[in-house]
């Protein structure tokens, strides 16, 4: 037996390409009012709350209730993806990596809807006739999870969803207006890890955590690993209230911010949905170009229908 003949083995490939793990659809954006926008900036009429007047005599005046309206402006943000396929190169391939550069193009195009849509949700949001005031999510939005005792930020839990049920609720904000949460698989795990919550949540968190439903004290759940996390030391808070107000107590930086918000709450302002173009590139020796392209935008149209939730990491 020859111990050469080893030279002669050959390498063998094949011709498709396995698309790494990613998040290839929006979760977020999407899910609240749907606008389709024509300009760079376009403004979103809002109206206010009024009182009933008690009627005091006969024949009297017609009250003038002077309806508050104010307006919320949302901006298109560009993005776009491109890379190249050299002429050359497609000689040397066993592959049509076209579809494949197309696909992780788009797939990067939703993510970014998303990036936009959260941003929003915790920035400030463009007021104002023109648009030149900015709003910030206030402090009252802003839950903060503790464990059972309220002396220490805890990690998501059962006690923390309820608390943001009612913060909706005490909102008025109506059954209709489909209410979402959500968090990343981090906490989504430490849903599980309860042991103080009673039997029948347990079993539906189990069930929650495990796919088999999406659903929980009237939100549906998206997982997402596109949230924020706290930039710094330097968020002041009250364990025992669980709120963002200026307590004596500390959010650490790293912490996990995750969202609640309504169906009603954002706009989803689509521009132009996602272009893509495939083809030869004369000034780059006809190499394939693919290029994908998008114009989306996000605002928040109402404070109380957005939850910011600070947990632990965990």
């Amino acid at each position: 037996m020859s111990f050469q003949i080893t030279t002669a083995f050959v390498q063998g490939y094949k011709n498709n390409i396995h698309m790494l793990a990613q998040q290839e659809t929006p979760r977020v954006f999407g899910k609240t009012r749907s606008e389709t926008q024509s300009s760079e900036t376009d403004y979103y009429e809002r109206i206010g709350v009024t009182e009933a007047n008690d009627v005091v005599s006969r024949h009297g005046d017609t009250p003038i209730n002077n309806a508050p309206h104010t307006r919320r402006a949302v901006t298109l943000q560009d993005s776009d993806w491109g890379d190249l396929i050299d002429r050359l190169d497609r000689v040397r391939l066993l592959i049509n990596p076209d579809d494949a550069y197309v696909k992780i193009a788009v797939a990067a195009l939703n993510r970014k809807k998303d990036d936009i849509f959260i941003s929003a949700a915790f920035g400030s949001a463009l007021s104002g006739k023109t648009g030149s005031s900015s709003v910030s999510l206030p402090n009252a939005q802003k839950v903060v999870a503790t464990n059972a005792a309220g002396n220490a930020l805890s990690a998501l839990n059962v006690k923390t969803l309820r608390k943001c049920m009612r913060k909706f609720d005490e909102a008025e904000i109506e059954d209709s207006d489909k209410r979402y949460f959500v968090f990343n698989g981090a906490q989504k795990e430490a849903l599980l890890a309860e042991t103080e919550v009673t039997s029948a949540d347990f079993n539906t968190v189990r069930a929650l955590v495990q796919g088999e439903i999406n659903t929980f004290l009237g939100f549906e759940f998206i997982r997402s690993e596109r949230l924020p996390v706290t930039a710094a030391n330097n968020t002041a808070a009250s364990f025992s209230a669980g709120t963002v107000d200026g307590g004596s107590d500390t959010i650490p930086a790293g912490s996990d911010r995750l969202l609640a918000f309504t169906e009603m709450s954002m706009i989803s302002a689509t521009g132009m949905d996602i272009f893509v173009d495939v083809g030869p590139r004369r000034d780059k020796k006809m190499s394939t170009q693919v290029y994908v392209q998008q114009s989306v935008g996000a605002v928040r149209m109402e404070e109380e229908r957005v939850l910011e939730i600070q947990c632990a990491a965990n």
